[in-house]
C-alpha cells in the first residue's frame, strides 16, 4: 500500500530544492554576464589604430582606422575590411 502523503511531501521538497538551485544558478549567471558586458564595453571604447584585434568568427587583424562605430581592419596584406566596433571580441 502506497502512502500518498509521503509521496506528495517528497515531491514538494524536491521541487523546492530544485527551485532554490535554479535561483542560485540564475544569480551566478547574471553576475558573470554583467561582468563580461562591462569588460567588452571598456574594450570597445579603447580601440585605437595599430591594435591587433580578434572579432567574431575568430578573424584576426590590425586596426587601421576608427570612424565612429566603424573600424577598418587589415586582415591580410593590402586587404582592409570595415566592421562594427562591437564585433571585436578581444585585443592582443
Amino acid at each position: 500500500m502506497i502512502n500518498w502523503e509521503v509521496v506528495i511531501w517528497t515531491c514538494i521538497t524536491l521541487a523546492v530544492l530544485l527551485g532554490i538551485t535554479a535561483l542560485i544558478l540564475i544569480f551566478i549567471s547574471s553576475k558573470n554576464i554583467k561582468k563580461k558586458t562591462s569588460e567588452l564595453k571598456d574594450l570597445h571604447l579603447e580601440i585605437k589604430p595599430g591594435m591587433k584585434v580578434m572579432f567574431c568568427g575568430a578573424i584576426y587583424g590590425k586596426v587601421n582606422k576608427v570612424k565612429g562605430d566603424i573600424v577598418e581592419v587589415e586582415v591580410a596584406k593590402n586587404v582592409v575590411i570595415s566592421v562594427s566596433r562591437y564585433a571585436i571580441q578581444n585585443v592582443d
